[in-house]
């Protein structure tokens, strides 16, 4: 609730789901060992208000809640694409775990993210069956590579906030002839030893949320975020670009912490415009990182956007968007 955009503040974004269930233990204490004081009376409440605002929050992201993206009804593979997206882990060296994942899954499009020179020379293999590749090793935790079955049209790579932190933005050629576009992100996320604040994170995305409004075609932006489905920021990003989420109604898909069952939110994210519907979604098994990947099918399908109305952003939404790229253009750069 406070509208500060300092790590230890927004990183507070994060936690909701294990806020809720701690809640719901603290509350069931309450209710075990009732007693009648006026103070347990005062905690409940406070308990259960706590409880609402999480839920809230949550529910959008749970079978629970009505879809917002269409289900694909008739599937054309000259428009489907599918894209995996896997944060590999710079120092993670069980290569051949993605490898085989790849070659079950067989993505169009296999973004990779922390890969560096290593992951660059342990992926080459897929260099056989993806001969379109945007290729940015870096050491720094924030290299990124494109892997693609389909033609990618002016492919680049972009340093839009930090100097070392890299997004690829290109055209990707449908199998039909289509040309949609492809947004790779991967901003540093606000802690003490990164960005002390969230600006230059939600900079970027706005920034971007920005370049897709204004170019109204077909888009998909993906990758991982360093920020949680159900925050402003995301939201905010959502309303700017016109973009939907394809997991509202479908479920959380926690993609991070991989090793720790009870600390895990949807940091991986693929977002995409009103004509496209979803064939597949979904979180795919361990790779020994820190992140579980991510696979989302989409079918291309123009005629889907009179049925899949988007949210838009309100002039107060607008004008906090110009302030955050202002706040993140303004911030020393880390990286």
């Amino acid at each position: 609730m406070i509208p500060s955009a300092v790590w230890w503040v927004r990183d507070w974004d994060f936690p909701r789901i294990q806020i809720l269930a701690l809640s719901l233990i603290v509350l069931g204490s309450q209710i075990i060992w009732y007693s009648g004081l006026w103070h347990q009376w005062l905690l409940s409440g406070l308990l259960i208000a706590a409880l609402i605002s999480q839920l809230l929050k949550i529910m959008p992201f749970t079978r629970l809640y009505k879809k917002q993206a269409l289900t694909t009804n008739q599937a054309d593979p000259d428009r489907q694409i599918g894209i995996l997206i896997a944060n590999v882990l710079m120092t993670n060296t069980q290569t051949e775990r993605l490898h085989e994942l790849v070659n079950k899954i067989k993505p169009e499009l296999l973004l990779t993210l922390e890969s560096d020179i290593n992951w660059e020379q342990a992926l080459k293999p897929l260099e056989k069956t993806y001969p379109h590749i945007v290729r940015c090793p870096q050491d720094n935790l924030y290299g990124m590579h494109l892997y693609s079955r389909l033609p990618l049209i002016d492919p680049q790579i972009r340093f839009l906030i930090e100097d070392g932190i890299p997004s690829i933005h290109t055209g990707v050629l449908l199998p039909s002839g289509e040309k949609i576009a492809l947004y790779c992100l991967h901003p540093a996320p606000p802690s003490p030893t990164e960005n002390q604040r969230s600006s230059e994170r939600d900079a970027e995305l706005i920034t971007v949320g920005q370049t897709i409004k204004k170019k109204r075609t077909p888009t998909i932006a993906t990758g991982d975020l360093n920020d949680v489905a159900w925050s402003k920021t995301t939201l905010l990003f959502r309303k700017i670009s016109g973009l939907m989420d394809p997991r509202i109604g479908r479920g959380l898909f926690n993609s991070y912490h991989a090793n720790y069952f009870f600390l895990r939110w949807p940091l991986d994210h693929l977002f995409h415009s009103n004509d496209f519907t979803v064939t597949r979604l979904q979180r795919l098994k361990h790779i020994g990182s820190d992140h579980f990947p991510l696979y989302c099918q989409l079918q291309f399908c123009p005629a889907a956007t009179a049925k899949q109305p988007i949210i838009k952003a309100s002039s107060d939404e607008k004008q906090w968007a110009k302030q955050k790229i202002v706040e993140g253009e303004k911030q020393p750069s880390n990286a």
